[in-house]
């Protein structure tokens, strides 16, 4: 049977430490609703204080900051006012920190302040453009843990911004491809790729944008393809959709496409070979909500005598298909007889 671990020696009783006076957290008297922290924290922070107080700069406070971030990794003054601080007075080794930080953005992948603190030591002047191709490696790999996690896809869309070198963006349009055939559902990864391609500027070979919006639009291993194969990912639908409004394009360009998933599938329907417009695949579970409200604000934009077929849809979401948002869908039927 293993022995429990020994209880770590409190910074009080460290003879390094003793030169040190605590600075304790502020209360007051009968706080309404005290936090209960560990002894090891309170101890902790009480000496984080102290030398925040002081202005100490040295490598003891660097693990202090470490022990702190441990124990709380969203600990935002040990991380940025001065774990950072304190690498630049020291010069610390950049490798060294980076090494480090790999180990806690591993642990702690959703905290915003791991990835925060990595940010700004990549800006230090030690840290060099070519340490960018290396990060995109490791970023790809902490996506197979977490394929979708908000911080480390920002983290990606900074890298790529802020250096914006041609052959960082040269691989992005297949990383995004890979991300969607192992999860054609993963938002995320949508995402990135309207900032690839409609949202971080125009690059080499890019330039001829209707061709980049028709090969959005039509290309079979993008948007129409994944809805044909997963009719009711959201993700996919929006896309399509974001890509039309971004460039200003009547939603009505994809109605023919649209239709055949806003209806029950046929009995007996075969799986057919339409590049342009893919029907929904066999075993789709149709009508879609996505693709009816996509149709119905086909009719919505084009007005007129369509508002009313626009109107229809929508109650048969609010009746039928959508019920959970009825009033939603009640409140544009409002909306659209008001005009």
């Amino acid at each position: 049977m293993t022995a429990p671990a020994a209880p770590p020696t409190l910074y009080s009783v460290r003879p390094e430490w003793a030169d040190v006076t605590p600075v304790v957290q502020y209360e007051k008297a009968n706080p309404l609703a005290p936090i209960v922290y560990t002894e090891e924290y309170k101890d902790a922070t009480d000496y984080l204080r102290a030398v925040v107080k002081s202005g100490e700069k040295s490598e003891r406070v660097l693990k202090l900051t470490e022990h702190v971030i441990r124990l709380n990794p969203a600990h935002y003054s040990a991380w940025w006012q001065y774990r950072y601080e304190t690498v630049v007075a020291l010069s610390w080794p950049l490798d060294v920190e980076m090494t480090l930080m790999d180990e806690l953005a591993d642990k702690y992948l959703k905290t915003y302040q791991v990835w925060h603190h990595r940010r700004l030591i990549l800006l230090l002047p030690g840290a060099g453009a070519g340490r960018a191709a290396q990060e995109l490696t490791y970023i790809a790999n902490m996506l197979q843990t977490d394929e979708k996690n908000y911080h480390t896809w920002a983290h990606r869309q900074w890298l790529l911004a802020f250096h914006n070198d041609d052959a960082l963006w040269a691989g992005e349009l297949d990383f995004v491809d890979t991300m969607l055939n192992r999860d054609l559902r993963n938002n995320s990864a949508w995402h990135h790729r309207f900032f690839v391609v409609f949202q971080s500027g125009v690059r080499a070979g890019e330039e001829d944008r209707q061709r980049i919006i028709h090969r959005e639009l039509m290309c079979v291993c993008h948007v129409k393809q994944h809805i044909s194969l997963a009719p009711n990912n959201a993700s996919a639908w929006n896309y399509l959709r974001g890509v039309l409004e971004f460039n200003k394009l009547p939603l009505s360009n994809v109605a023919t496409f649209v239709k055949p998933y806003t209806v029950p599938l046929p009995d007996g329907a075969k799986d057919v070979v339409d590049l342009e417009n893919p029907p929904p695949g066999q075993g789709a579970e149709l009508p879609c909500v996505a693709a009816i409200e996509f149709l119905a604000d086909v009719y919505e934009e084009e007005g007129g005598e369509s508002t009313h077929m626009a109107v229809e849809l929508w109650k048969s979401l609010g009746d039928e298909h959508d019920t959970i948002r009825k009033k939603y869908w009640e409140y544009r039927i409002l909306q659209a007889r008001s005009v």
